[in-house]
């Protein structure tokens, strides 16, 4: 029994791979900082375009602007999570990030909605990392044990970029006129307002590209052992980095040795002490080649996942659950900024509560840049401390049910914040963006645990990642821009509210989708049902009466000749 115990231990209990997920955070965190930075000025582009004649509209083509990249995600998301599959997920990574640094150079130079909207494109076409990433994840962390903190880690590392994009792009857009002292006005900056937040958001996703192809290691499984020129450069410079610090410290103790000896007399030196002129020399041990051993009992060999059914029930609501959820929320991400930039009408039409009434905020740019790092700060918050407490009590099956039943409320609420007094309507805009928040942080991370989990075959998760992912990007497609349409309805028809209510119906599908999820099945539980098993079995047979009494009796007769054997010895 304690054998088992401790086979079974060794196997739950291995390290977390830190230095791994940190070079992959370093990674990730450049996506968030470009894609949430356009997020301030988005609107006021729009506005500087001159494509629209009324005020109204901005808000379509805002969502267009938005909603581009992720039409253009979507249809690639499959093509680079099978990509992925055949040639690794470290190459397919750092595309992405490429993809990245290119549409954001692009969009700072754009003169006009056609060419910000191929720019928009551009980078979804080339960035597949959301499937990729949740891919990468499930490849490091192979115990189901340490899935709630490796789930926090890139919502973690989103919710950071999601403060340094929004307060970049809000103070650095349009620096003639933020900055007029630095940025004179005929110059590079007036002509392209908005290309110094894009440059920025450049630089650090070049960054993050360097840092991905020399410390980045490969997850999949039969690519990993393959020669990484990139990795052992990355080696290379760790090593004379360490090589110089250790010699710096050795060379001191070394200095520090002989003003000890310079001390001494030949006769007062240490009794042990031998200079290495007069000591042997051993030849050093060769180092035996590590090889790895296929385990032919393992069930991840057995089955190819070409015969490994990708696609179960389970796997596909959990796919369709992560579509609605990503529709409902990237429509309050879109549907907020444009509801903070709205200007409240000069000629306002009557109210006709509870549903007939318009109005807006009328912010800047940069208090729009400051409400969304506030959000970003929160949801880091919510990510170190809410989620892992509550994942834990309720599992990531309860957590996802209870957020998905709740979130109507949330978009049945958010118009309502315009009537709120003058004092108390930024209170009110906080609040709802806490609300929303904390729902985000928690609903994200619990879907990706569960298709993960679902998945019943660990080769073939790049496949379902990156359909999961295309899905999650057609949704985010059309909500940006369904719901400027429904936005701009709204103000034309007098029903602030429009958009928002559409998204609380369209939560309530997803809530219905949860209640038909389970987190049984999968391919984690077939993991822990073979060692239970190994661990029984082995139990069975110690613990086993038959084979015991068996093992006494045998016993006894030996204990009756022991007395004979000793006296004839003696």
């Amino acid at each position: 029994m304690a054998g088992a115990q401790q086979t079974s231990s060794r196997k739950r209990t291995q390290p977390f791979p830190t230095k791994q997920m940190t070079i992959l955070a370093l990674c990730r965190i450049c996506e968030p900082i470009a894609f949430m930075s356009i997020f301030p000025y988005v609107y006021f582009m729009i506005k500087d375009f001159g494509v629209t004649q009324h005020e109204s509209e901005i808000s379509v083509y805002a969502g267009m602007v938005t909603s581009a990249f992720a039409f253009a995600e979507f249809s690639s998301g499959v093509a680079w999570g099978r990509l992925s599959d055949r040639i690794g997920r470290k190459p397919v990574l750092l595309t992405g990030l490429a993809g990245t640094a290119l549409s954001m150079l692009i969009f700072g130079f754009a003169p006009n909605l056609p060419v910000a909207l191929l720019a928009r494109a551009l980078g979804g076409l080339l960035n597949g990392n959301i499937g990729v990433l949740q891919t990468t994840v499930a490849e490091m962390v192979t115990v189901k044990e340490h899935q709630p903190r490796a789930y926090t880690i890139m919502p973690f590392v989103w919710c950071l970029g999601s403060i340094l994009g929004p307060t970049l792009g809000g103070a650095l857009a349009r620096p003639v006129l933020s900055y007029p002292e630095l940025f004179h006005a005929g110059s590079i900056w007036d002509r392209f307002p908005y290309l110094l937040p894009n440059l920025v958001c450049t630089m650090i996703v070049t960054c993050g590209v360097g840092i991905g192809i020399l410390f980045l290691e490969e997850t999949h499984e039969e690519k990993k052992h393959r020669r990484d020129p990139g990795l052992e450069a990355g080696k290379w410079i760790l090593s004379k980095v360490t090589r110089c610090a250790e010699s710096k410290s050795s060379n001191e103790k070394e200095m520090d040795m002989d003003e000890v000896l310079s001390l001494l007399s030949d006769d007062d030196q240490p009794p042990n002490y031998r200079t290495n002129e007069n000591s042997l020399s051993i030849p050093s041990t060769p180092s035996v080649d590590h090889q790895e051993v296929l385990d032919l009992n393992d069930s991840r060999n057995a089955a190819s996942p070409a015969a490994t059914k990708a696609f179960t029930r389970q796997v596909v609501r959990n796919i369709v659950g992560y579509g609605i959820l990503a529709y409902h929320t990237m429509t309050f991400d879109a549907m907020l900024p444009t509801l903070l930039s709205t200007e409240p009408p000069e000629n306002p039409e009557p109210w006709k509560l509870p549903f007939k009434f318009v109005s807006g905020y009328g912010l800047s740019t940069k208090q729009i840049g400051i409400v969304l790092s506030v959000q970003g700060v929160y949801s880091m918050i919510a990510t170190i401390f809410l989620f892992p407490i509550i994942v834990r009590r309720l599992g990531a099956l309860g957590l996802f049910r209870a957020l998905a039943i709740s979130y109507p409320i949330l978009y049945i609420s958010t118009p309502y914040l315009v009537l709120l007094p003058d004092k108390l309507k930024m209170a009110g805009v906080y609040g709802v963006v806490i609300w929303k928040c904390t729902f985000a942080t928690m609903a994200y991370p619990s879907n990706a645990i569960l298709l993960t989990n679902s998945a019943p075959s660990l080769l073939m998760l790049g496949t379902i990642n990156g359909v999961a992912a295309s899905t999650a990007s057609l949704s985010r497609a059309f909500g940006p821009t369904v719901s400027g349409f429904l936005f701009s309805a709204g103000l034309r028809l007098g029903y602030s509210g429009l958009a928002w209510w559409c998204s609380a119906v369209i939560s309530l599908a997803g809530a219905l989708i949860s209640l038909r999820m389970t987190d049984k099945g999968g391919r984690m539980d077939v993991d822990e049902k073979i060692d239970d098993d190994r661990d029984l079995g082995f139990e069975e047979q110690i613990l086993d009466h038959h084979a015991l009494d068996s093992a006494i009796a045998a016993a006894e007769p030996r204990r009756d000749i022991e007395p004979l054997d000793n006296n004839i010895i003696k």
